[in-house]
Parts: structure tokens; C-alpha cells; sequence
């Protein structure tokens, strides 16, 4: 039924939570603000950074962006590697390129980091190809990624794809394409959030993805 599975990055192929978390933390320290609880931070794990700050913090548009700068101060050196690929992950990978299945990453971190994560945690060789963010702060909204991997991966036939994420920013950016979602429960997405924004259908670990591209 699909033919290109495309994968959210953070939150569905890696755990990331401590190393993000840890640059919010450096980020928000700059401007005095402490958190001690670092579990407030998972909501900054899934959409864009800028947006985050503005959205959580009330930060305006040039002070997020500062903002921004500091959190990838932290995290290019160390919060990048404080990640771990999710148990059975790379099993299921393993089986569906096995099965002929195309599959790409769609994410809305940085593509130079999110190669960077691939290559280190050994799961580039699965991925055809890998769509991500700019670091000037432009194709960062998830439709907008998704677009660039189906141009660049020459996908005219929507139906064919389906994308596979754990926050509604992957559900919403997929259906602007009329494309089918699968949410992972593994990841920071909560099954209230997936199922309010349509996702088609609810992984509750790596393993059961198989059970619907490999229909």
C-alpha cells in the first residue's frame, strides 16, 4: 500500500530529550530563567525552536531567535550525542527497507544535525534521503519539509507515502499532502494529541510501524 515511509527524526527514530532539554536550559539561563524540572521542557521536542520560544516564553520574534543561537551554542557540541536510538527501532528500519520500502527522514531539526545523528547513531544507510531545516530559520514548519522530501525524492503520488511521527506537527504537515499518519506513543506525543489532529493510525512501539506499511 505504501511505497515511502517518511520518519520524524526526534521523538520517533531517537529518544533526545536529555540533550535538548539541557540546551533549552543553557538557552533560557542566558536571559536568568532556571528550570529545575527538565520533563516542562519536552514540549520544546518536536516543533520549531523559534516558534517554542515565542510560544512557551513569550519571546519576541528577535529575541527567540537569539534565543535559538544559544540553545545550538550547547547543543552542536554536546546536546546533539545526549540521544539514543528507541529499542527495536532499528529492527523495524531493517525490515521495511528489507520489504523494498523507500524510506526518508522529515524533520524539522537542522539537516546538518540531523545527519550528524544518523551517521553517529549508525542508521543512515536506512534512509534514502534526509529533509531537514535550514540553519538560517527557513523551512522549518513541518509541511515545509515534507514538500522539500517529496520534491526532491521525485514523489508525485501522495497516496503512496505515509509519515510516520510522534507530535501533531507531523499529522497536520502530513495532511496538508493528503498524506496518511502514523503516531508513535513512544515518543513525547500524547494518543489525545494524535488522535485530535487525525493521525490515520497509533504505533505503540517501533516494532508494530510494520504492521501498517506492511499491510
Amino acid at each position: 500500500m505504501y511505497q515511502t515511509v517518511l520518519f520524524d527524526l526526534d521523538g520517533t527514530l531517537t529518544d533526545p530529550g536529555v540533550g535538548i532539554t539541557n540546551s533549552v536550559m543553557y538557552a533560557l539561563k542566558k536571559y536568568g530563567i532556571e528550570v529545575s524540572d527538565r520533563t516542562e521542557l519536552y514540549k520544546f521536542i518536536g516543533p520549531p525552536l523559534q516558534e517554542s520560544f515565542e510560544l512557551f516564553y513569550e519571546f519576541p520574534e528577535e529575541k527567540a531567535g537569539e534565543a535559538v543561537k544559544y540553545y545550538r551554542e550547547h547543543y552542536s557540541k554536546t546536546g546533539i550525542f545526549e540521544n539514543k536510538v528507541y529499542d527495536g527501532l532499528e529492527d523495524t528500519l531493517k525490515k521495511l527497507k528489507n520489504s523494498g520500502k523507500n524510506l526518508v527522514v522529515a524533520t524539522a531539526k537542522p539537516e546538518l544535525f540531523a545527519n550528524q545523528i544518523l551517521e553517529r547513531f549508525h542508521l543512515a544507510e536506512y534512509f534514502s534521503f534526509v529533509a531537514g531545516a535550514n540553519m538560517d530559520g527557513t523551512r522549518t514548519r513541518k509541511d515545509e519539509v515534507i514538500a522539500y522530501a517529496l520534491e526532491s525524492c521525485g514523489i508525485s503520488d501522495y497516496k503512496q507515502a505515509v509519515m510516520v511521527g510522534d507530535r501533531e506537527h507531523d499529522v497536520l504537515g502530513a495532511a496538508r499532502f493528503g498524506i496518511d499518519t502514523i503516531g508513535v506513543l513512544y515518543g513525547y506525543g500524547s494518543r489525545e494529541e494524535l488522535e485530535q489532529a487525525g493521525a490515520v493510525y497509533l504505533a505503540e512501539r517501533p516494532e508494530d510501524i510494520c504492521r501498517f506499511v506492511l499491510l
